[in-house]
């Protein structure tokens, strides 16, 4: 059969820019534009139905797409950046961190669900009383991490950093297909020149509420109850985190260490909508107050609780007591709102064994 890559690639190309499959919120029949591809995808490559039931999931495409390589490559090419933005090392550390104990140093290799991360973490870790070391940062726009490996070496500074020795701690933030190489990648080359080095995986929120249609808007979060919630965190969590898991384990036993670890901030997402909806989020009437876009990018409570997630994998303490944080400080009920997103953060961490903090780290 000859391959004709464009209709799986336009199913793969929205799950790469939304994460998860549809209608977990919707209601029940509703029929959208990835189910249409589907079918018309079916069609085309009637092998790549698997349980022959007729229908072709998007784990059966997946799968597929994934048993074809030139169609993979295709779609690699198909999402390749103009190149990154980068800060250089050192942009982010204040003069505050030069009198504190030096903390490690941290390299952000992100999107645009985690880049803010490399903003807050130092005025964070300087009123936890660390000095915050700033490795340098790197985002490309919804990106998986291989795209990063792949910014030529001249304009890659992740490699440039990582070759120097100059990281002890690096974070990234894979998109929605896995395995994702860049990952293993990263951490062989780090762990050359720094032994000790630590990779923290970003595990995100499903864009888009997990809705593939294209109708879907923020307000349309508001709608999800905390039922709907916790089925589209198992579908998460069952569609992309544990194959992000699997490549975490096997790329530890490859190193011959636990130097990989996920930080799970898709759980303490959740979690906080759940709190919203239950009238428990000091000064967040909405759910859809949560998110800037339709996307799901982070307003600014949401991105204080991503950063709060790797304050705690980074630093193996709990953020609890430590100051409202500038972003929030003008909302409603800033201090109650803190210490819940500390709370939730915590939790989270602690309670996902593969991101490395202990009950036994708290401060």
């Amino acid at each position: 059969m000859r391959i004709r890559p464009f209709t799986l690639l336009a199913v793969t190309t929205a799950l790469g820019a939304t994460w998860l499959i549809a209608q977990v919120t919707s209601p029940e029949g509703k029929k959208g534009g990835i189910e249409a591809r589907l079918a018309m995808a079916l069609k085309l490559y009637p092998d790549s139905d698997a349980d022959k039931n007729g229908t072709l999931s998007i784990d059966e495409a997946m799968k597929y797409l994934e048993a074809h390589p030139e169609l993979k490559a295709v779609l690699a090419s198909k999402t390749k950046s103009n190149g990154p933005s980068t800060g250089k090392p050192g942009e982010n550390t204040t003069p505050a961190s030069a009198g504190l104990p030096s903390g490690p140093r941290v390299f952000v290799c992100a999107h645009s669900f985690m880049i803010f991360t490399a903003t807050m973490l130092p005025k964070m870790t300087e009123a936890a009383g660390i000095g915050y070391q700033d490795a340098g940062r790197q985002m490309i726009g919804g990106s998986r991490t291989q795209q990063h490996w792949d910014v030529p070496d001249e304009k890659n500074l992740a490699k440039k950093v990582l070759r120097e020795g100059g990281v002890d701690v690096l974070t990234l933030s894979p998109h929605m297909l896995l395995p994702d190489e860049g990952i293993d990648s990263f951490t062989k080359l780090g762990l050359e020149k720094n032994p000790n080095l630590r990779v923290l995986v970003q595990a995100s929120w499903p864009a888009r509420d997990g809705n593939l249609t294209g109708d879907f808007h923020n307000a349309q979060r508001n709608d999800a109850t905390v039922e709907s919630l916790r089925k589209l965190h198992a579908m998460q969590r069952e569609q992309w985190n544990t194959k992000l898991e699997a490549q975490v384990n096997a790329l530890n036993a490859a190193v011959g260490k636990e130097a990989v670890h996920i930080v799970p901030v898709g759980d303490a997402v959740c979690a906080l909508r759940e709190r919203v909806v239950e009238g428990k989020a000091p000064g967040i009437a909405k759910q859809a107050d949560l998110f800037r876009d339709d996307l799901g990018h982070p307003q600014p409570a949401l991105s204080v609780l991503v950063t709060y997630c790797h304050f705690a994998a980074i630093h193996q303490r709990n953020p609890a007591g430590l100051p409202v944080p500038e972003a929030i400080k003008d909302k409603p009920q800033a201090a109650e709102l803190n210490a819940l997103l500390q709370q939730i953060a915590w939790e989270a961490v602690t309670k996902y064994p593969m991101s490395g903090v202990k009950v036994a780290a708290t401060h």
